[in-house]
């Protein structure tokens, strides 16, 4: 069982527990599918899917994600809705992850240069947790400086790892650009080779990162897309990640088959064949973000769709002129037909990444 060495074995999970897990994984060959939450009622869909397929799940905000948790109203020119609101999501998963008896690792998505002052912002919290609580607010981090210098990607994303080291904080970081776009960050025209990493970066990055904490993740590229395009229009290689451990445990002398924890970004639209070769070279984290958003969509689109005259105005329907129709427009209603949706979206992902019944 996933939890069988784990310290905690519900709720909101930290330090050698996600490091526990991840090595479990890549023994095991699973991996986690991450969920972007925006809401309560998307954190919700995430935990149930887990709960209901006996698996442990990452939850995770993004630099948006947070912003809109906080409110679209609110003010962000300095970050101020992004931090405050990834904060009070990271605070809410907290209180309710335990209830669904499962391990969570609580995690923040790809944090571009212009974004770091959300990332100080985040862990501030962190810090400020850690000293009455004895761990980080969140699990995990990304840093994603991919678009930037590999060298300044790699010392940047060392000087985070300093700072995240004492409190046993796990550090994700992505060398290789993903293409698409995702939150605000536009990388569809760039050229193809920046998809695909090359195995002596992975190397410098495992030599440098490995001599600070082993509390860390890579994101290798190997020709991902955020979204969901047509078939035939993305050329993964995921191969090339079991030469990336071959390099790398050659250049250690390193006992594992697969010393690099690898993460799988722009998941959504893969074939099921792509995710158990990644999986197989030690991927184990899985992200997935735009087939849920459209899952989610079609509970509350069908809903609509079927209930439509009973939604155009308060009181009047096909029952009767005056027969009121609050059961039909109360939002408890078709935002719930959206989780579920979306729930068993998060479930198909979870047989896909062999994470079911692995609790």
């Amino acid at each position: 069982m996933a939890t069988g060495n784990l310290n905690r074995k519900t709720g909101v999970i930290v330090g050698d527990d996600v490091l526990k897990l991840f090595s479990y994984a890549q023994e095991k060959q699973f991996a986690i599918p991450a969920i972007n939450v925006t809401s309560s009622s998307t954190v919700v869909a995430a935990l149930e899917a887990a709960r209901d397929k006996k698996a442990p799940v990452i939850l995770q905000m993004s630099q948006g994600g947070g912003a809109f948790f906080a409110g679209k109203g609110v003010a962000n020119d300095k970050q101020q809705a992004s931090i405050a609101g990834s904060i009070a999501g990271a605070q809410y998963i907290r209180s309710i992850a335990s209830s669904y008896d499962i391990p969570v690792i609580l995690h923040t998505d790809h944090c571009a240069k212009k974004l770091l002052p959300w990332l100080d912002g985040m862990m501030d919290a962190d810090e400020a947790y850690y000293k009455e609580h004895g761990e980080p607010l969140f699990s995990s981090h990304m840093i994603d400086l991919s678009e930037e210098d590999v060298e300044f990607n790699i010392q940047t994303t060392a000087k985070y790892l300093k700072r995240a080291a004492p409190m046993k904080q796990w550090l994700e970081m992505e060398i290789g650009i993903t293409g698409g776009e995702e939150d605000g960050v536009n990388n569809e025209d760039v050229d193809n080779n920046s998809l695909y990493t090359q195995p002596e970066d992975i190397y410098n990055i495992h030599k440098t990162l490995s001599a600070i904490s082993p509390y860390f993740s890579i994101a290798a590229g190997f020709g991902n897309v955020h979204g969901v395009y047509k078939p035939g229009n993305v050329k993964l290689h995921p191969e090339l990640l079991g030469k990336h451990q071959a390099y790398v445990k050659e250049k250690t002398g390193s006992k594992e088959a697969k010393p690099v924890f690898l993460v799988f970004h722009g998941g959504s639209g893969s074939a099921k064949s792509e995710y158990t070769e990644a999986i197989s070279h030690g991927v184990v984290k899985v992200n997935l973000d735009t087939d849920l958003q459209y899952a989610y969509l079609t509970g509350i689109r069908d809903y609509v769709l079927k209930k439509k005259d009973y939604l155009m105005s308060p009181v009047g329907n096909p029952d009767g002129e005056d027969k009121p129709n609050k059961k039909y427009f109360d939002p408890r209603v078709w935002v719930r037909e959206g989780e579920k949706t979306m729930s068993a979206r998060v479930q198909e992902g979870l047989v896909d990444f062999n994470t079911a019944n692995q609790l």
